[in-house]
């Protein structure tokens, strides 16, 4: 190591999961692009070599040989620089969610994570052991105490590696982005800074994975008094580079090399100011959503190895945004929307799709369901001719969206390309979809985006240029699968329909509790059972991509037979 300040490359990575020559060999290239701007140590984040999360891939043996054997030709890029690279190592307790330091061809040191998340879309106590030591590696004149993840959200894992001698703590992340996270991230490092006195260095995974979405967002926090600072662009990957300067009282003192264009990040919500509130900040936060959505759908159908993507467009504004999403990750030339009318389809929900297909340069198609609806009527007429139809039966209803179902994924099977469910969180909350119908699909992008949330990214991706027809987004919404049919006649309205789901869903708040917000009992009671009720609808659901504190899916397990009634 030369007299030279140390040079530090935090690489923002997009790993795909189980693909381990894949990634290693992206990972040679960021210590490539490192090694030719002077790096003496590249890191990468959490568990970068296999992806996050790998899952019940950890619970193979051959899967971890193959770990271990991809670690070892990764090694040999670590000739005059250093790596240091997240991946689950086998010891003497079991398995580890190590940080692993290469060091001139072969591990210098091991850091076994010590906090293991339990909770919402984490499980690693199924997989891993905590570790109880500290890591801390000499870099030129400063110690750098590692830790991973978790680790930095408690206060134990960064006291013991300042203890241990640690001038700077490097954290190495698979933080997956959800609203609020961001500020949240920065909140919680400041509190560290605060405690041990050491700057902080921030890598974070980037990409989707399967529900998650990483937001990268690496960044510095400088020390005591310091600002955090944001090092690379969210949503991409990048490499960044810091020097530790010599600072005031021996302290070390990061400055960055590159990206140039360093800038505060933003503040948690607490310190949030009234003008920081503006409209500015609340389009940010829309944008920022959208980039999430159109992150996840474009990994999940690339990693996939999908050719394109496929979806009904109704002339509503949920499959109106799901086009303008798809497109937007995919390019037009990768999107096929299908408009499918019935008998109770309003001839404006044919202009605006076709006006949105056009917009948006998709190939397009019309496809009359009329006689496949009347072909299943006529079956079922002849084989229950005992059972006519009663008041308020939904049989037409459900063949309608099933027609639908049939035709999309018929034409999945023709082309290859994955179709799209359109259906969003305040629909499938409350079961107000149809199996086999509307809610058939590889992956629903709207999946955990309430109603109001879907109004306002179509309003403001609107800004962005005109691609969803402003009709679309104003008028009441619809079904069309009866004459004169408004979700408000099944629903409370989606203002007090989505303040409710949030109260119940996202923070498991009682009725009596959301009763006590003003809501009317009768309301709140009836939109607890439709939630509890529709668990089974819910559970054959597509996938979607996770943008809030507590999505359907793999954060919210609840029973499909249940007792249950809430109170």
């Amino acid at each position: 190591m030369t007299a030279q300040a140390p040079r530090i490359a935090l690489a923002q990575f997009n790993p795909v999961v189980g693909a381990l020559e894949t990634n290693a060999r992206r990972m040679r290239e960021f210590v490539e692009q490192a090694r030719a701007e002077g790096a003496h140590l590249v890191m990468f984040p959490e568990l970068a070599l296999t992806g996050y999360p790998p899952e019940d891939l950890l619970l193979r043996p051959a899967f971890l040989d193959a770990v271990d054997a991809a670690l070892e030709r990764l090694a040999e890029a670590s000739i005059g620089i250093d790596l240091l690279v997240g991946a689950p190592r086998r010891d003497g307790e079991g398995l580890a969610n190590a940080a692993v330091w290469l060091r001139n061809g072969v591990i210098h040191a091991t850091y076994a994570k010590h906090i293991l998340p339990n909770y919402s879309v984490f499980d690693e106590v199924r997989y891993f052991h905590a570790g109880h030591e500290p890591c801390v590696v000499q870099l030129g004149d400063w110690r750098l105490g590692v830790t991973v993840c978790e680790d930095i959200w408690q206060p134990a894992p960064a006291a013991h590696a300042r203890i241990a001698g640690a001038d700077v703590l490097l954290n190495l992340n698979a933080s997956p982005f959800h609203r609020g996270k961001p500020a949240e991230r920065s909140a919680v490092v400041a509190a560290r800074v605060a405690e041990t006195g050491c700057p902080v260095l921030y890598v974070n995974q980037v990409g989707g994975q399967d529900e998650l979405v990483f937001d990268g967002r690496s960044f510095l926090h400088p020390g005591p008094g310091g600002t955090p600072q944001a090092l690379l662009d969210p949503w991409e990957e990048g490499l960044a580079l810091v020097e530790l300067e010599a600072g005031d009282a021996g302290r070390p003192r990061p400055v960055v090399v590159a990206p140039e264009a360093a800038s505060p990040l933003p503040p948690a919500p607490a310190a949030v100011s009234e003008a920081d509130s503006s409209a500015h900040a609340a389009d940010a936060e829309v944008a920022d959503l959208y980039a999430a959505l159109v992150t996840g759908i474009r990994d999940y159908v690339d990693k996939n190895g999908f050719p394109g993507v496929i979806l009904g467009l109704s002339g509503g504004i949920d499959s109106g945004l799901t086009a303008a999403l798809a497109t937007d990750a995919l390019g037009p030339e990768r999107v096929t929307a299908v408009m499918m009318p019935y008998r109770y389809t309003a001839s404006m929900s044919v202009e605006d799709a076709r006006a949105q297909a056009e917009h948006l340069g998709l190939d397009y198609h019309e496809v009359a369901i009329e006689p496949m609806v009347q072909a299943f009527l006529g079956g079922l007429d002849s084989a229950l001719s005992s059972v006519p139809p009663t008041p308020g039966d939904v049989t037409e209803e459900n063949l309608q969206s099933r027609s639908r179902g049939v035709v999309l994924m018929g034409l999945s099977n023709r082309t290859g390309r994955m179709l799209l469910a359109t259906g969003n969180k305040s629909e499938l909350a409350v079961g107000y979809a149809t199996l086999y119908g509307d809610m058939n699909g590889g992956f629903a992008p709207l999946k955990d985006v309430s109603k109001q949330w879907v109004w306002r990214l179509a309003r403001w991706r609107n800004t962005c240029g005109e691609v969803i027809p402003p009709r679309v987004i104003e008028r009441p919404p619809s079904a069309e699968l009866a004459p004169g049919q408004a979700d408000s006649d099944s629903l409370p309205p989606y203002p007090v329909l989505d303040a409710i789901l949030e109260a119940f869903v996202e923070e498991e708040a009682s009725v009596a509790d959301i009763v006590a917000r003003g809501f009317e009992r009768e309301t709140v009671e009836r939109v607890a059972r439709m939630v509890l009720r529709a668990e089974y609808k819910r559970r054959q659901g597509a996938p979607g991509v996770r943008v809030s504190p507590r999505a359907f899916g793999r954060d919210r397990r609840y029973p499909i037979t249940s007792g249950y009634r809430p109170e």
